[in-house]
């Protein structure tokens, strides 16, 4: 009975796989470079169903090279690493792990592989953690622009003192190898949840499962996955563009891939190349940033990550003013600064509620709301400029008068009798003043004045 389940199952594979030539062919020059990390340790030994766990693995592994072989597959290289098999259990050998079938191109790593395979007995040690490690090694032995993938085909715990967790984890971070598969045979919960930092745990506790966990694989080693990220406006229509976007690895927390987000010549949003072994969180830099955690990208579909990015647009006026005041933008209600916008210029922002806040003097503050698809136009008055004349060096500023409200916007710290200064229109300010040679406190001067937009005023203190 379960020779016929996988034959149906290697049949409807075949089938898919052919579906699937056409982009493999497209895809010539980024090779698919599979490595089995395959246990051959004592353990393999127990039973599995009807048979024994080794002869089970090796039988079904043997029927999708197979099915494989058929296939005008020109852009996978496989090869085949061994561990347990060189020496008996006890005494304990973690070294025991061996590169026995190189890369090569698909029909000759499937025969190399397949004999290889025949040859092999269960013996020894269990050790994963050295064998992934060394399995860096295998892949960098080789040249070219490639994918590396690694399947753990194993039925048990690591047995040595290397953690595979970390290994697994650093290797990953510098970019020698993809998040791995590992196919647990006849593993229990605590088993499971051991490997769960390892990569990606494919269950095939019951035999029955194993074909379903090879479909799943191979999906996504050889599938056309393509993603494209839908910024929706206010219409729901995918037309913000020219943002970057990055995507962090949420297995590594490593930055995987920066894309400036573009529409192509038909105002359609271009096509990503995102790993689908993967899943990601996403930063979108709208102003402010989105995020998006955990999203997953499913192999050998055409992906669509929408992503709601409705935005308006701030500009900021002070007409016949030369000066670039900046203006720190915040969303309302928060003390962190999310932006520093250039007087005199348009910039877009999420919709929301913000409050502004303008390096002039005195300084502007405003809150505002940007509604999405819209402009909010912030006209400012032109400054006009203060020429303040004091009579000798000395101390004091000026004052920005608002209601009962008296805020110092200027020292004068005993350096220079001439002041100029670009001021706020339509204000009332106060110079206050003590010479430096005064030792009496009630010896000051004091003037009120306003000032006019695009005009010169001189204020004298002598």
């Amino acid at each position: 009975m379960i020779t016929n389940k996988i034959k149906i199952f290697f049949l409807f594979l075949l089938t898919f796989l052919i579906v699937k030539n056409t982009f493999s062919q497209i895809n010539d020059k980024k090779i698919n470079r599979v490595l089995f990390v395959f246990d051959a340790s004592q353990s393999m030994l127990s039973r599995w169903d009807n048979g024994q766990k080794i002869e089970r693995a090796k039988k079904l592994l043997i029927n999708i090279l197979d099915s494989l072989d058929s296939q005008n597959i020109n852009n996978l290289e496989l090869a085949l690493r061994v561990y347990g098999h060189q020496y008996n259990f006890p005494p304990q050998i973690c070294e025991d792990s061996r590169l026995e079938v190189d890369f090569s191109p698909l029909k000759t790593a499937i025969k190399n592989i397949k004999t290889k395979l025949n040859l092999i007995k269960a013996r020894g040690t269990t050790a994963i953690g050295y064998s992934i490690e060394q399995a860096a090694n295998d892949f960098k032995n080789i040249k070219g622009d490639s994918r590396n993938i690694i399947i753990l085909i194993t039925d048990g715990q690591e047995e040595c003192d290397i953690d595979p967790c970390r290994v697994s984890k650093r290797l990953q971070k510098k970019g020698i190898f993809l998040k791995p598969f590992i196919i647990g045979i006849g593993a229990d919960d605590y088993w499971k949840k051991s490997f769960d930092c390892v990569g990606e745990l494919l269950d095939a506790t019951y035999e029955n499962q194993f074909k379903n966990v090879l479909n799943i694989i191979f999906s996504n080693i050889i599938d056309n996955t393509t993603t494209q990220v839908y910024l929706l406006d206010h219409d729901n229509k995918p037309t913000e563009t020219n943002v970057d976007i990055r995507f962090y690895n949420t297995f590594t927390d490593e930055l995987d891939y920066h894309y400036v987000h573009t529409l192509n010549k038909e105002n359609i949003p271009d096509t990503m190349m995102i790993e689908n072994i993967n899943s990601y969180d996403m930063i979108i830099n709208t102003i402010p940033p989105i995020y998006k955690e955990f999203i997953s990208i499913d192999a050998g579909k055409h992906n669509i990550i929408e992503i709601e990015a409705h935005q308006g647009k701030l500009n900021i006026q002070m007409f016949n003013n030369k000066k670039k005041y900046n203006c720190l933008i915040r969303r309302a209600g928060e003390k962190e600064i999310i932006n520093i916008q250039e007087i005199n210029s348009t910039v877009k922002y999420l919709k929301g509620r913000y409050e502004i806040e303008i390096l002039t003097l005195p300084k502007y503050y405003d809150t505002i709301y940007i509604d999405a698809g819209l402009t909010y136009n912030l006209p400012l008055p032109s400054t006009g400029k203060a020429n303040i004349f004091l009579p000798s060096k000395g101390y004091g500023g000026l004052y920005f008068i608002n209601g009962n409200i008296i805020e110092k916007i200027y020292e004068f710290k005993g350096e220079k009798t001439r002041h100029n200064l670009e001021l706020l229109p339509n204000r009332k300010y106060k110079v206050v003043f003590r010479a430096l040679s005064s030792y009496d406190h009630t010896e000051i001067r004091e003037k009120e004045f306003t000032i006019k937009s695009n005009k010169t005023e001189s204020i004298k203190l002598y």
